[in-house]
């Protein structure tokens, strides 16, 4: 089992096994290894299949960028809230969120985790904590400033957290919201997932040359910092320390981390030939993979087989399901009660 390197220890003050301690929680590396790979063959599954024509929705995939959805929900409990993006199975799985219910979501069936009305852009499970996630830029980060305000209020020991892309951090809201956090000092974890693009323009054509995201961020009066988002140890460590200096009421905590999409913005595809980023900037990102010397290690094929597996029951669910009816659209729109 590979072992975590030796700055985990100093934070953590405990390792027993190669387990990461986190109050009555433990996540050991290998887990998060899993948690990853689950999220991998998920998304590699679902591009896949996509030219079936089963799936009713536009998808955004997150490969390559499964460590920073890991390593930031490692740390967090069921009482924690989660809330994200357009990109959102990452976040959506390793908050625990249901598989069958979230494929079932994809192929727009009653049995999805938002009745099939929502889509890929529209995931939900608060049996874990997943608020939900939708499809405008930047539209999640202030709903997640007010459940950490409303977590406040009710002194309830949990905190709110939003994943976000750096096109977002180019909205109003974007600050807005960072503002106010700061001001009431509420509960709350912001996390960047930088992947340098937004849709098909590169922050070169965005944002002013040399301008760090987390600088700005920090500059505004909030605890910021930077990390390696394809390193799940990293990213875990980060945010551990970001969760803990909210217990010690330091206020919220921004974080951004570097990573790259390795498909197409929209859809299951490769895109490098559309000439907005070029063949050799992808290879250099997948050299970075987080799951390299994972993928292949036998220590995960009883693992992965069995993963495969489950990815196929759920897939066969979601086909074997029904659409919803109009009825149904009535009620959970509120139309009809």
């Amino acid at each position: 089992m590979a072992k975590l390197r030796k700055g985990v220890f100093g934070r953590l003050n405990s390792f027993i096994n190669n387990h990461i301690i986190i109050k009555s929680k433990n996540m050991s590396l290998f887990e998060m290894q899993k948690r990853m790979l689950k999220i991998r063959f998920v998304e590699e599954s679902i591009a896949e299949r996509y030219s079936e024509g089963k799936m009713r929705c536009p998808t955004h995939l997150s490969i390559g960028q499964e460590a920073i959805a890991v390593g930031v929900c490692a740390n967090l409990n069921k009482d924690d809230l989660v809330l994200s993006t357009h990109r959102a199975h990452a976040h959506y799985l390793a908050k625990g969120g249901d598989l069958k219910k979230m494929i079932a979501e994809i192929y727009g069936k009653v049995t999805g985790c938002s009745k099939g009305m929502g889509g890929s852009m529209h995931l939900i499970d608060k049996s874990v904590g997943f608020m939900g996630s939708t499809a405008i830029v930047g539209n999640t980060i202030p709903v997640a400033v007010g459940m950490a305000k409303g977590l406040k209020l009710r002194n309830k020991d949990a905190i709110s957290c939003v994943f976000f892309g750096d096109g977002a951090t180019e909205e109003g809201v974007f600050f807005e919201s960072l503002n106010f956090a700061i001001i009431q000092n509420l509960p709350v974890i912001f996390v960047c997932e930088n992947n340098l693009y937004s849709v098909y323009s590169g922050l070169e054509v965005r944002q002013p040359k040399g301008r760090k995201i987390y600088e700005m961020a920090r500059s505004m009066g909030i605890e910021a910092n930077h990390g390696n988002g394809n390193d799940v140890v990293e990213v875990y460590e980060k945010m551990l320390k970001a969760k803990d200096n909210i217990s010690k009421d330091k206020g919220p905590q921004f974080l951004e981390f570097d990573t790259y999409r390795w498909r197409e913005h929209c859809g299951p595809n490769y895109d490098n030939d559309l000439g907005y980023r070029d063949e050799s900037e992808f290879l250099k990102w997948r050299e970075k993979d987080p799951l390299k010397n994972v993928l292949d290690s036998s220590e995960f094929k009883s693992y992965i087989d069995s993963l495969k597996d489950d990815i196929c029951e759920a897939h066969l669910f979601a086909e074997n399901s029904k659409y919803p009816e109009y009825e149904e659209f009535l009620e959970i729109s509120g139309i009809k009660k």
